[in-house]
């Protein structure tokens, strides 16, 4: 059976089809997210009917990694970073326009099932806890237990970017100050550094200036990092105890996680000390929404 996903990201569309677990045809559009919902939603269609078209044959189910969650409750979409899809009821939209069956599930969730099924989870044995984590603009996550998703009673299962973490911290789009999301997001860290520095740099060059020991802001920025990344994966292990974290996102390309980082994890995890948990870069890159959108 062919397994259909789609990635709807803020700028792009990718659809791809999975036989086996590989994929046998790729494409993108362009969201075109500031012309409106209705617009989004012609593009999915354009889309969709150009894979049919090359496939010669029409998708019976199509899985979705979204910007957002659609809630249970009211059957609508809420938490959208493309903010013209937040209260619209896109699965039924979508079953309409598309005359199939549709699964929707948010982006951070799919690169967490999708990295346990195809990606870094295949080296371990039949993990039974898996949280994948997205640390880049923003702060999200996904918690997948024996190989599902775990979306929780109102769909926001396994989002601990919107815990706080820093009483009195900088406001956050949620309506809470000191968010994770607002001190170890890579948005949140260059904030740190301009309001120390009074200079705008970019998370790679803060990290570079901190590397060569030139430049003490970006050593108290990425100190500070590393001091929260502790804090708060320490508090996801506590709660849910997962075989196994993946972190993806720009942030987590940096090495010191993987080191010190992970030293600050040990250090305040309920367990003396004693950190059994992997925590691992992802392998599948940019495929892991659209290929865990399929895995739906």
């Amino acid at each position: 059976m062919k397994l259909w996903g789609v990635d709807l990201g803020g700028t792009k569309i990718e659809c791809a089809v999975l036989e086996n677990g590989q994929p046998i045809i790729r494409q993108r559009i362009p969201t075109e997210a500031a012309n409106g919902y209705p617009h989004i939603l012609s593009q999915i269609k354009k889309l969709i009917d150009q894979v049919s078209t090359e496939l010669n044959e029409n998708p019976v189910k199509i899985g979705f990694a979204t910007p957002g969650v659609l809630d249970s409750e009211t059957n609508l979409m809420k938490n959208c970073n493309t903010v013209s899809m937040i209260g619209k009821p896109m699965k039924t939209d979508l079953e309409k326009l598309l005359q199939t069956e549709i699964k929707i599930a948010n982006d951070a969730n799919c690169f967490a099932l999708a990295e346990t099924l195809l990606g870094v989870g295949k080296d371990f044995p039949n993990p039974e806890v898996v949280f994948g984590v997205i640390m880049g603009t923003g702060v999200g996550g996904g918690l997948v237990v024996h190989q599902k998703i775990v979306e929780g009673i109102h769909g926001i299962g396994g989002e601990w970017g919107h815990n706080i973490i820093e009483e009195t911290g900088e406001s956050c789009y949620c309506g809470k100050e000191g968010c994770v999301e607002t001190v170890i997001s890579g948005t949140g860290l260059e904030k740190f550094y301009q309001k120390l520095s009074g200079k705008k740099l970019k998370l790679k060059e803060i990290l570079e200036n901190h590397k060569k020991g030139i430049d003490k802001n970006a050593t108290e920025t990425i100190e500070r990092l590393l001091e929260f990344y502790g804090r708060a994966i320490a508090t996801l292990i506590n709660v849910i105890d997962p075989n196994l974290i993946v972190i993806g996102g720009g942030v987590g390309n940096i090495d010191l996680l993987y080191t010190e980082g992970f030293k600050r994890v040990k250090k305040y995890v309920f367990n003396s000390g004693n950190l059994r948990t992997q925590i691992c870069k992802p392998l599948l890159g940019d495929s892991a929404g659209v290929f865990g959108a399929a895995l739906l």
